[in-house]
């Protein structure tokens, strides 16, 4: 029997590490696939069309919006973002477990068109340990790093929506859990209705 890929969501407070996890996840094992998406934005040096994102015009995105081309989609800063459906559906059919880094709303959306999409929430093993990884970046203000704290603050009061959380302490322990978690969602009796209909099948006929 044929493994069909589960489309994974993962989602997390800024610095709690979920891009590090998702491509150390990718890095060590076999059978995932990252989500492209696309967007209106120009590219930036060192960025290619069809690896870190589709790079679209503006015309192009808002007819594959008005086409049902994309899973889901937003506007920032005057520019669009999304997940094109095709790319993803094609990856899924092939098998492999695709995995999309994207925030709650934008999650629980997905939720609603995709029933078995599995839904994962990173989370950093305390508050104090968030801030000091935001800090340790040495890349924002005091201000802006004020300002995701309390964006995290918002977002936290919609973690019960996700199926799992996972606690990004130990690198290395999160990417095994986060993989073990992943392996047994593919083993759900919701995951595999048509295999256990063959089975029922079946067996009626060895009555």
């Amino acid at each position: 029997m044929k493994r069909k890929g589960i489309l994974i969501v993962v989602s997390g407070f800024s610095g709690a590490g979920k891009g590090t996890l998702v491509k150390k996840l990718i890095e060590e094992y076999e059978g995932y696939a990252l989500s492209i998406s696309a967007t209106t934005r120009q590219p930036r040096p060192g960025e290619e069309d069809g690896r870190e994102y589709f790079f679209l015009q503006k015309e192009q995105f808002e007819r594959k919006i008005a086409e049902n081309g994309l899973i889901e989609y937003a506007c920032y800063c005057e520019n669009y973002y999304g997940t094109p459906r095709e790319y993803v559906e094609q990856q899924l059919a092939d098998g492999k477990d695709v995995i999309l880094e994207i925030e709650i709303q934008g999650a629980l959306k997905i939720k609603k068109q995709y029933e078995d999409a599995l839904l994962l929430f990173v989370m950093p093993p305390s508050a104090e340990e968030l801030r000091r990884r935001l800090e340790g970046r040495g890349t924002e203000t005091k201000e802006v790093i004020d300002k995701r704290m309390r964006r995290a603050a918002e977002e936290a009061e919609g973690i019960e929506a996700y199926d799992y959380i996972v606690i990004n302490d130990d690198l290395d322990i999160c990417v095994r859990q986060l993989h073990e978690i992943i392996t047994a969602a593919h083993n759900t009796p919701e995951r595999n209705k048509e295999f256990i209909e063959n089975i029922r099948t079946e067996l009626e006929g060895e009555k």
